[in-house]
């Protein structure tokens, strides 16, 4: 304990693991900060289509101005492919982005705390699993901290920090720093709950949503309406639950009802159907809303 690094000016490779929508956004933007970026993903296809993805987004930068050609082509040369776990033994911050399981999470950090070399900090980008029981499976309890990127990762500004019980000041220190150097705006979550701080007011309001609707009190556009025009959201909550994915909806208030026993997390009926229909939302085509036609 004590030996990973202390400061961001130790840090030039950055590792991120899963190359789904999160970590491909996780990926360009280190990359677009000028860190040495690997990508890997148990699918090589997976990581080619993220590869991508990338690279149209950066394009899509330059169209509008947001970005100059050659930061587009800087950033995108900073990525590339790992097709094995092995291949990320030399990085200094390794970030996961993989299914949000907690069995299947702890097993990669345990092949990761192998590999990787004493000094490499672990950051999770879960949205709701325990960091200090994802910490406690490795050896290095004090090197691992959360992460919690928001989508689409290259557009919003916000990432959740998440101390768990173990973590260690060098650790959360270095971990704020890379936030600032990655032009995102820090809030840290002190006590390590479930769903932190965005999606435990986030994911008990969109299930309330589902409420509503089961009880016919109005339809998803005037309930969307209403908090649109009523609140100044954005987005209404059934719209965003479709594309958040009421899977992931459902996941994360079935850990919140479990580990808090309280009957105010009780999942929706509604939810809970509609994931069993397969309609998860805008991924599937179909949730609260149709996107398939």
């Amino acid at each position: 304990m004590g030996t990973g690094i202390s400061s961001l000016n130790d840090v030039s490779s950055i590792a991120v693991i899963g190359a789904g929508q999160m970590g491909a956004g996780i990926a360009q933007v280190m990359g677009a900060a000028g860190y040495s970026t690997l990508l890997h993903d148990q699918s090589a296809e997976a990581v080619e289509r993220a590869m991508q993805g990338i690279a149209k987004r950066l394009a899509r930068a330059v169209e509008k101005e947001a970005i100059t050609q050659s930061d587009a082509d800087a950033a995108l040369g900073k990525i590339k492919a790992a097709s094995a776990l092995e291949d990320l033994a030399s990085a200094d911050i390794v970030v996961e982005a993989i299914i949000e399981n907690e069995a299947i999470k702890l097993k990669l950090l345990g092949k990761l705390d192998e590999i990787c070399k004493p000094e490499t900090l672990f950051a999770t980008n879960t949205s709701s699993i325990s960091i200090t029981k994802l910490a406690a499976g490795t050896k290095r309890p004090d090197q691992v901290v959360g992460m919690h990127f928001m989508n689409p990762v290259p557009v919003m500004k916000l990432i959740e920090l998440i101390r768990g019980l173990q973590t260690s000041d060098a650790t959360y220190e270095v971990i704020r720093d890379l936030t600032l150097k990655l032009d995102k705006t820090p809030v840290t979550a002190k006590f390590d709950y479930p769903g932190f701080v965005v999606n435990r007011i986030l994911i008990p309001m969109l299930n309330e949503a589902c409420f509503v609707l089961q009880e016919g009190i109005a339809t998803p556009e005037d309930i969307d309406a209403a908090m649109m025009l009523g609140t100044n959201h954005p987005m209404g909550p059934l719209t965003l639950a479709d594309f958040v994915g009421l899977d992931t909806c459902l996941y994360i208030a079935q850990i919140f009802h479990r580990e808090f026993g309280d009957s105010k997390y009780r999942p929706c009926p509604l939810l809970v159907k509609y994931v069993e229909a397969g309609w998860l939302g805008k991924k599937a085509g179909r949730g609260f809303y149709r996107y398939d036609q």
